[in-house]
């Protein structure tokens, strides 16, 4: 049976873009265990057994329309404890963001490559 998500994958163009992303705005590190592979890219740890991978490989959906608001796309949502340090990064690194429109204390923004995320306030 299904015991949880182990983790999340996004296609990256620009793993130097995204990793200044990740690892800048979002305070995640880098994990030095990921394989050598036949393409680039990064893991991290977001919490004991659960990673987001970043592929360095070409996205068969470069340039299609995204919806405005991530809530109407596929993401991932992430819990946050600190949901007023996560908007403070946001807009230091002028990344776009949207509240959720459910009224949850939740936000949704996108990575360089368009990826959608959402991040839940834990409290």
């Amino acid at each position: 049976m299904i015991t949880g998500i182990h983790h999340a994958t996004f296609l990256t163009s620009d793993l130097a873009l995204a990793r200044i992303f990740y690892e800048e705005v979002l305070g995640l590190q880098a994990d030095d265990r990921r394989p050598l592979m036949s393409f680039d890219g990064v893991w991290y740890d977001v919490a004991p057994g659960q990673q987001i991978h970043l592929m360095a490989l070409p996205d068969a959906e470069a340039g299609v329309q995204r919806p405005a608001h991530g809530g109407r796309d596929r993401h991932v949502a992430l819990t946050v404890t600190d949901m007023a340090q996560l908007i403070a990064r946001l807009e230091d690194a002028a990344i776009s963001y949207t509240l959720s429109r459910s009224g949850r204390r939740a936000l949704f923004c996108r990575d360089p490559d368009q990826n959608a995320l959402e991040f839940i306030s834990e409290i």
